[in-house]
């Protein structure tokens, strides 16, 4: 996770579009909505009953045959990739959108006007910073059966490599490929969808792309098509007329790039990797990917995040000692009210809403060396919970604007445990975290004490702030 974040954003103002489902042909309205840090990409159905809201979550895909479907407690929404991909690649971190059908409007099968639209209302910073997940190893992911192969590597970017080959000679092999997200509104937002021409009349066949009208998708013609084909696609589609170029695709459009479909098949990546939960640091090489080896992907890097997470929450916090600290001895003496001897945190490393790491540097002068254990010292384990409580008061007190005004007392400690010795040369680090908010000045922490990768002393702790009358 990295230190140094970006501020989360969001929509400066709600932003409209209007279209129709590629697949139900049913005229849809979305609407971009603001939304508050942490709260991610969801989409409201404000079409049905109560207004269900479905989260962008890959563990809620229930298809990928056709696209990318949502679903939550029987409510639905599908081919959500597109829009996705528009928010992750103009960085923008929450948002809500509220959408009048069961599927995205299909617009022109690409992310561009997504893109137009939020591009057009802004976005503002929000006080909470970007939490990445950055890649900790290689994380592979094959289908053999399909020919697919998936790997992230640990690189200090978003960075995406794509190669398709559909034993296509109008295709070819082709590959697409970012560096960093600053690219995406050009090279990639703007490439359209694509399917073969046998495909294109298996949907038509089955009535499945009643929103289709050959201005949404790139056509790729890889047979020989009679004129009473095109007659009748032409037809279908309400053209005058349709007829296949040499470059081997239907002429209801242009290329907006030689290798657009590498270049959408990207799209659609970043669109379906959103449902991991975390914007991603890492450089992601695929070999051709369709929907549902990113969604199996996107749920492969959530069991790592997971994880991460786990080892990060239960092992020590990491310290830096040639790190300026957040608040040194001097800064720690105005806040609490204890003094030498008995002022047992040499300064503060890290502090968020929740959690907040302090140091005690264990020196063999420590006043009560002298009397306990003198020929073994060992810190005594009253005194390390002693040192996490403060650390934990440093934690409550940054939370009112004068804390040289209250005075912070314990009302219990819950399964403490001491697992190791504390001794002269340690140095103590010390992790403090909120299991509930701050309610009336009354705080629940959890505190661990860590000598290097060693878990020494835990506990769970209840006290409370109360404010020094004059």
């Amino acid at each position: 996770m990295s230190q140094l974040n970006p501020k989360q954003t969001t929509l400066k103002a709600p932003v409209t579009l209007k279209g129709v489902g590629l697949h139900t042909g049913a005229a849809v309205t979305l609407t971009f909505h603001p939304a508050p840090e942490n709260h991610g990409y969801k989409f409201r159905r404000i079409d049905l009953p109560g207004e269900p809201i479905i989260e962008a979550d890959c563990d809620l895909v229930t298809d990928t045959s056709r696209g990318t479907t949502l679903e939550k407690n029987g409510a639905s929404v599908s081919t959500v990739e597109h829009v996705l991909a528009a928010l992750v690649g103009l960085e923008i971190d929450n948002a809500i959108m509220d959408v009048s059908g069961p599927e995205m409007p299909i617009m022109d099968g690409s992310s561009r006007p997504f893109v137009d639209a939020l591009l057009a209302t802004g976005t503002v910073e929000l006080d909470a910073e970007r939490e990445y997940f950055e890649i900790p190893y290689n994380i592979h992911y094959t289908d053999e059966a399909n020919q697919v192969e998936i790997i992230a590597m640990p690189v200090n970017e978003y960075r995406l490599t794509v190669m398709v080959d559909y034993n296509s000679p109008v295709l070819g092999s082709q590959h697409a490929a970012i560096t960093h997200l600053s690219e995406f509104k050009e090279s990639i937002a703007p490439c359209r969808t694509f399917c073969f021409l046998h495909e294109l009349e298996y949907l038509l066949a089955n009535n499945l792309i009643k929103g289709g009208d050959l201005n949404n998708a790139i056509v790729v013609v890889d047979r020989t098509v009679s004129q009473d084909e095109l007659d009748r696609l032409a037809q279908v589609f309400n053209k005058p007329s349709v007829e296949v170029r040499k470059e081997g695709i239907l002429n209801n459009l242009d290329l907006r790039f030689q290798n657009e479909p590498a270049r959408h098949k990207l799209l659609d990546m970043i669109g379906d990797l959103a449902l991991a939960g975390m914007p991603i640091k890492g450089q992601i090489m695929a070999a051709r990917p369709g929907h549902a080896s990113n969604v199996a992907f996107a749920k492969k890097i959530k069991q790592v995040i997971k994880k991460e997470l786990r080892r990060k929450q239960e092992g020590p916090p990491t310290y830096d000692p040639n790190a300026k600290p957040l608040y040194s001895t001097a800064d720690i003496i105005k806040m609490l009210p204890h003094k030498h001897p008995f002022l047992l945190v040499d300064k503060i490393v890290s502090k968020d809403n929740k959690t907040i790491v302090a140091i005690k540097n264990i020196t063999y002068d420590q006043p009560f060396f002298a009397g306990h254990f003198p020929g073994d010292p060992i810190m005594p384990g009253v005194l390390q919970l002693e040192a996490m409580a403060q650390a934990g008061g440093v934690l409550i007190l940054s939370t009112v604007p004068d804390p040289e005004n209250y005075g912070t007392y314990f009302l219990k400690i819950d399964n403490a445990k001491f697992k190791d010795k504390v001794v002269p040369g340690d140095t103590l680090v010390m992790k403090m975290e909120l299991v509930e908010p701050i309610r009336r000045g009354i705080c629940i922490m959890r505190g661990r004490a860590f000598v290097g990768d060693k878990l020494v002393s835990e506990a769970e702790m209840m006290a409370q702030i109360i404010k020094i009358s004059g």
